[in-house]
């Protein structure tokens, strides 16, 4: 009876893969990362030379391009399209759980992680449009605002924009679960799966398993660096390879029990601990100054937005904006397609302003408090002396931040501090499980031509294959070259946000018709054929999590 189960499960997993995708998007990946181990350094220096390529010449583009996706997204925040709802459905989840599954499924751990360290690196050295002393004063709000401006609003604009452009046209077209569903207001939801199509969802897949591959680098690093820096632990590349193993086969039971009992959930235990976490810091942390500083770079980040945003640094050769600015634009570029997918499985049956407004607005106003009292109290504790933070980073790196500052913080000889950094670590694990279950969920759906619930072994084979490919990485020194290789993805991402824009606009116009009217359900039930006739229409409430 095993064997026959077994055997059904290898042969529902053959059945549901689209071979083409399935095949180049594997087979890329796994030839990016064997060339590399072959010849490290001409391919580092290849990808290194293209990534500089498109940074030196497309920056203004990219600047452009991330504030024209804001600029529709408040759009469809305020204006009359953002009735309009992805399907006929009842929501699948409560905004609670959809909230907290968009925020870890984004840029959650990344979040985390820079909490502690972007405002010092700031604060170190000052962004060349403010003319500011480093290390002075003065330069601590522009630093934990800079912070704010990098992490929160822009960042999210492209992971919504390709959610909506995904989802409305999956869930009201009938388009399959899969990036190229971006395509149906030019082709049909019929034809998506044509060679553009094909082409999208290919490097789709190897953008987000070098996103995700990267990111388990980042965060083994925190543990690596974490267990050198506290005990003078070295693990060698045996070490290493446990931690990414053991991450990896984290987010992969998550990943099996779907969505409602994996994901869903441990989405709403991150949320829950990264309030108290940040709640704890401000607590025992110089309370009162953090909230002072708080609001000034708040007002900061409102009244300076633009000139931020648009900072290109020509003076300097675009170093700096191109080193911090730009690339925080291409990487979540690079991370739009599995992010996107993602915010278009779970948005059934919301409004396109429920999902505009939660993309950019709900996160921002989670992740600016964190970069104002995590990187405030940081900065303030070695502007005063309290703690040297920037020393050991400057040593370790970036991910040593979090446990001089948390060590610094305990409480009339309670282990305050050390019970904040179990905290610090448990969250930057669990935020990035969910953030990997999503895209190798992401993955599973666009190689199996739109299936919202792939198999179990699809699940756990693109899991084993980016637990696999980040633990090579890390051993041979190669994660810098595949984010850099992600980088350059995001160019062509931006490309695909853009036509996912254009197809919205041309549909939203000539679904809801005239601008100015006001009647609900002329906006929100025009008739539309090709919901009906489309072949690929997704089971509407078929969720078996």
């Amino acid at each position: 009876m095993s064997q026959r189960t077994d055997q059904g499960a290898v042969e529902e997993f053959l059945d549901e893969i689209e071979p083409i995708v399935f095949a180049f998007g594997a087979g890329i990946t796994l030839l990016f990362v064997a060339v590399f181990a072959l010849n490290p350094e001409a391919a580092g220096s290849v990808v290194s030379g293209a990534t500089d390529f498109v940074l030196g010449h497309f920056n203004w583009a990219f600047l452009l391009v991330m504030l024209g996706f804001v600029g529709f997204l408040v759009f469809l925040i305020f204006g009359p399209w953002g009735r309009l709802r992805l399907g006929d459905e009842a929501p699948e989840f409560s905004y609670f759980s959809y909230f907290t599954m968009i925020y870890s499924a984004g840029l959650a751990a990344g979040i985390v992680f820079w909490g502690p360290s972007e405002a010092l690196l700031h604060y170190s050295t000052v962004p060349p449009l403010y003319d500011v002393a480093a290390k002075s004063q003065a330069a601590i709000p522009i630093a934990v605002q800079y912070s704010m401006f990098h992490w929160a609003i822009v960042q999210w604009s492209c992971f919504t924009v390709m959610g909506l452009g995904i989802g409305y046209f999956v869930h009201e077209h009938g388009a399959p679960l899969r990036v190229s569903a971006v395509l149906t207001p030019f082709v049909g939801a019929d034809n998506v799966d044509n060679l553009a199509g094909k082409t999208i969802d290919i490097l789709a897949v190897f953008a987000t398993l070098g996103g995700v591959a990267t990111s388990l680098g980042f965060i083994g690093s925190q543990f690596l660096t974490g267990l050198e820096f506290q005990w003078g632990i070295q693990l060698g590349d045996a070490g290493t390879i446990a931690v990414i193993t053991g991450m990896t086969a984290l987010f992969t039971v998550s990943l099996v029990l779907g969505v409602d009992k994996g994901i869903r959930r441990l989405s709403n235990f991150n949320m829950v601990l990264f309030g108290a976490l940040m709640v704890a810091t401000l607590a025992f942390g110089p309370t009162f100054r953090v909230l002072e500083l708080s609001t000034q770079a708040t007002g900061g980040l409102v009244g300076e937005f633009f000139q931020m945003a648009l900072f290109a640094d020509y003076t300097n050769g675009g170093s700096w904006s191109n080193a911090w600015t730009v690339f925080y634009w291409l990487w979540p570029l690079a991370w739009s397609p599995f992010a996107g997918l993602f915010i278009a499985r779970i948005s059934r049956g919301r409004s396109v302003r429920e999902v505009a407004f939660t993309g950019i607005v709900a996160t921002s106003l989670a992740t600016i408090p964190w970069f104002a009292i995590v990187g405030g109290t940081a900065t303030i504790f070695q502007h005063n002396g309290t703690a040297d933070i920037l020393g050991p980073v400057n040593q370790y790196g970036e991910a040593v931040s979090g446990y001089v500052l948390f060590g610094a913080m305990d409480f009339m000889g309670l282990p305050v501090g050390t019970l904040l950094l179990f905290g610090f670590l448990v969250l930057v694990t669990t935020f990035f499980v969910t953030s990997a279950d999503s895209s190798t969920l992401a993955v599973s759906m666009m190689t199996t031509g739109g299936k919202e619930e792939p198999s179990a072994i699809n699940r756990v084979f693109w899991g084993i294959l980016q637990g696999a490919v980040a633990s090579i990485l890390m051993v041979i020194g190669g994660v810098s070259a595949l984010q850099s290789a992600a980088i350059i993805t995001g160019g062509p991402f931006a490309i695909v946000c853009v036509i996912a824009i254009v197809g919205l606009v041309k549909t939203f116009s000539e679904k809801s018709g005239n601008l100015l009217l006001t009647d609900e359900a002329t906006v929100f039930r025009k008739p539309d054929s090709t919901k009906q006739s489309s072949s690929t229409k997704v089971a509407a409430g078929t969720d078996d999590d």
